[in-house]
């Protein structure tokens, strides 16, 4: 589901250059941005850098573990 929402033109700009810069769509920077503000706010005695981190590895793909019996 998608939904629209207004913003104001410099805001756009920033997150436009930024998505440029991250390879993301402009939507994918809001979200993003809006990912760690709410982490933050959940989470204030984290950094910026681990909340970052921890998204980071909370949407990496990971190999499934296999458990191997020594043979």
């Amino acid at each position: 589901m998608t939904t629209s929402v207004r913003i104001n033109d410099e805001f756009y700009l920033e997150a436009k250059s930024q998505a440029k810069a991250e390879l993301r769509s402009i939507p994918n920077q809001i979200e993003y941005w809006a990912r760690i503000g709410k982490t933050a706010l959940e989470n204030p005695e984290l950094s910026i850098e681990a909340i970052k981190s921890l998204l980071l590895s909370k949407h990496q793909e990971s190999e499934p573990f296999e458990f191997r019996d020594g043979q």
